[in-house]
């Protein structure tokens, strides 16, 4: 037999020492033993006793100020039932004002309890709004004591985990023409307090200011009610303001609050700042100011407990069948990437940078759609790993970057070999080398990488592991894109000028003239292999046609670079018949 154990007994004592924590290992009709770590029976025959511990939270206040009480209660067998019974105990405190020390304290436990109840899959929606209706409402009484008269002004404030408060007061003899900004992490408040105490009688007035971190657990942006269906997602901070004390509340001009964006930012989504209004989420004298991609203004003409919400349309549900041809279209692809590059290492039928550069092209490519393939497989698995799905979202990143580069650069060595259809060879062992090649084809994307990383290191790990689109983060690959297919354009156009004019000036030879017309179906074939199929990317959104076509289009680039290169050249053909005779 061995006796209970009880924890976690809070209760406040009056004490004018600092604050300390006191630990007791006390008996009900038994011998119990411990400390702080551990609180046991000391007899084991004993099974009616109960040992517990009881946690003194000793606070700092002075004689004539009434000390509130607050306990949990042994009884207290449920996370909701202790909310409950401190909810009630706050709001029987007596106490006109309190210590900073003392508030902070009772709030600790405030929130930490709630923040349990908000954990729970048990709890409804209701009881959610219940609870956060009356965790609001204790928490600005509690402020509330934080405030005290002054002659001029003065201001108090705090930070907790869960919550921050700032409360500033004004009196009749004030010489500030208007009160400095109240800040929290997260979230200002620029509010007249000035002309509001000029409004009373006593020419005093008070303003607290609450931002709270986890009580958007309780008071969800699903409350806020809409006519359409869409996703809502809290933006910011729940944050509170309140004019404490204070005879006429009426306000003299709108109350601006700036929230800072908690969460990644939507330029297509519909941002509301809102207030609570018992059990919903309201608009009501409430309007955005200005925005950007890192915080939202707000103007309100009344106080009360606001937030800012943004709507963004529901997902289409996701299309079996557009998933499959994905997965089987991405396969196929890596599998040509893959026969391409055994071609090229098999049969090195003219050794020379033309073939570095289609073979660091075809392992770029190989590696970033296997990647982003495995990555879209796993993607539930990866994306709670923040650190993991960012630097998959960067190596993607430089991967694509590489393969455009490449292609960029294979694109300027058809320049030069129908420029100098008679010296290429030549040329290319005098100019190009294959180690100045791959330094231009990787260090030019990592370059880019790494710059991205340092000015937006935040830019990285999106819904999908990828880049974010927020701030505009998405054009450090873009804008290489962009660049990079607008020279294969041009010098695209510059090949077909060239081919037109040595086109006139050869001779009738069958050689010469045969010789010329491959090299331009290559070209021209090339021109698809080294990103044309991106271009689409930018027109897919709402045509389903078009993304079908951008998905086949894009994932073949390895089947691309396989015929083209291998499967419609002489020698490579004239090469796999050898190896096919030579094994009979």
């Amino acid at each position: 037999m061995y006796c209970n154990t009880r924890m976690h007994d809070f209760y406040y004592r009056r004490y004018q020492n600092q604050n300390q924590y006191q630990y007791q290992c006390v008996n009900n009709n038994c011998n119990c033993v411990g400390n702080k770590d551990t609180c046991t029976c000391s007899s084991s025959s004993l099974s009616s006793c109960f040992c517990e511990y009881k946690i003194s939270i000793q606070t700092t206040l002075s004689p004539t100020t009434a000390v509130p009480n607050i306990t949990l209660p042994d009884q207290c067998k449920s996370q909701e039932g202790c909310l409950q019974n401190v909810l009630d105990q706050i709001e029987n405190i007596t106490a006109q004002v309190l210590s900073v020390t003392t508030v902070k304290d009772i709030l600790s436990v405030v929130f930490n309890t709630s923040e349990k109840i908000s954990e729970s899959s048990s709890s409804n929606p209701a009881v959610l709004a219940s609870y956060g209706n009356r965790v609001l409402k204790t928490s600005e009484k509690l402020i509330s004591t934080l405030v005290k008269p002054t002659d001029t002004s003065e201001g108090v404030n705090f930070t907790l985990a869960s919550v921050e408060g700032q409360v500033f007061m004004v009196g009749p003899q004030v010489s500030l023409v208007k009160i400095p900004r109240l800040d929290t992490t997260n979230s200002s408040v620029d509010i007249d307090l000035i002309g509001i105490a000029r409004n009373n009688t006593e020419r005093s007035a008070a303003v607290a200011f609450m931002s709270y971190n986890t009580l958007e657990n309780l008071l969800k942006p699903d409350f806020f009610n809409t006519s359409n269906d869409t996703i809502k997602t809290m933006m910011s901070t729940v944050i509170s303001a309140t004019l404490p004390k204070t005879t006429n509340t009426k306000l003299t001009k709108p109350v601006n609050f700036t929230l800072k964006h908690i969460r990644e930012f939507d330029s297509n989504g519909s941002q509301s700042c809102v207030y609570w209004n018992v059990g919903e989420w309201i608009v009501d004298g409430c309007s955005v100011l200005k925005t950007n991609s890192s915080h939202t203004v707000c103007s309100c003409d009344h106080l009360s407990t606001f937030a800012l919400i943004m709507q963004t349309s529901r997902p289409p549900e996701s299309d079996s069948q557009l998933d499959l041809l994905n997965l089987v279209c991405v396969i196929v692809g890596l599998v040509f990437f893959s026969l391409a590059l055994l071609t090229f290492a098999l049969c090195q039928w003219s050794p020379g940078v033309n073939n570095v550069a289609r073979i660091n092209i075809c392992i770029s490519l190989l590696l970033a759609h296997l990647l982003f393939l495995l990555t879209q497989q796993f993607l539930s698995l990866i994306r709670p790993l923040k650190v993991l799905c960012a630097m998959i979202s960067g190596l993607l990143h430089f991967l694509f970057l590489s393969g455009f580069v490449w292609m960029f650069i294979e694109a300027v060595l058809l320049f030069i070999c129908v420029k100098n259809l008679s010296q290429i060879s030549y040329k290319k062992r005098e100019v190009l080398s294959s180690g100045f090649l791959c330094v231009i084809g990787y260090l030019v994307a990592l370059v880019v990488v790494c710059v991205s990383v340092g000015l937006v290191p935040e830019g990285y790990g999106s819904e999908d592991c990828w880049i974010k689109k927020d701030k505009g983060f998405i054009w450090s690959f873009l804008g290489p894109v962009c660049v990079i297919l607008a020279l294969n354009i041009i010098i695209f156009i510059r090949i077909v000028f060239t081919l037109y004019s040595t086109l006139k000036n050869l001779n009738a030879e069958v050689s010469q003239m045969k010789q010329t017309k491959i090299m331009a179906f290559k070209t021209l074939a090339q021109c698809v292999i080294l990103g044309c199929s991106w271009i689409l990317g930018f027109f897919t959104n709402g045509s389903k046609v078009l993304e079908i076509l951008f998905l086949i289009l894009n994932s073949q680039q390895g089947t691309f670079i396989f015929l083209i290169y291998c499967v419609l050249n002489n020698k490579v053909r004239h090469l796999l018949t050898l190896y096919l005779k030579s094994g009979y």
